[in-house]
């Protein structure tokens, strides 16, 4: 059973930076990795996923240009590099992995990530 633990979130001012962490208590190398974000009176919205084979990443509209997911297989860690933050951002963002995320309709999905964090909040405000 993979464990993974998020770290990184906190009150951020608009413009500003943030960079989340999502270690794992084993290799991450057979694992596509994700990370999502729910806020109070919203859907859980897939943000990005990095795969396990090619390095090839995936963006939501809404981040685009201003988050970047990489990983660091020797550290079993995946990082969301936040930029650019807006009070929109506000939410507790999770981290999954599984061996087959899926990308559908330009949406990822929760089915294909079997393991996850149990999340890490958030807040751009002034």
């Amino acid at each position: 059973q993979l464990q993974l633990v998020e770290s990184g979130g906190g009150l951020v001012q608009p413009g500003g930076s943030l960079r989340l962490s999502c270690v794992a208590s084993g290799t991450l190398d057979p694992y596509g990795v994700g990370w999502f974000r729910q806020a109070p009176g919203r859907e859980r919205e897939g943000v990005s996923c990095i795969s396990a084979t090619d390095g090839g990443t995936y963006y939501a509209d809404s981040v685009k240009g201003r988050f970047t997911i990489s990983r660091d297989n020797a550290k079993n860690t995946v990082y969301l590099q936040m930029n650019s933050l807006k009070p929109e951002d506000t939410a507790v963002y999770y981290c999954a992995a599984g061996d087959s995320p899926e990308v559908v309709a330009g949406k990822l999905l929760r089915r294909g990530l079997d393991y996850w964090g149990e999340g890490t909040l958030v807040t751009v405000s002034a």
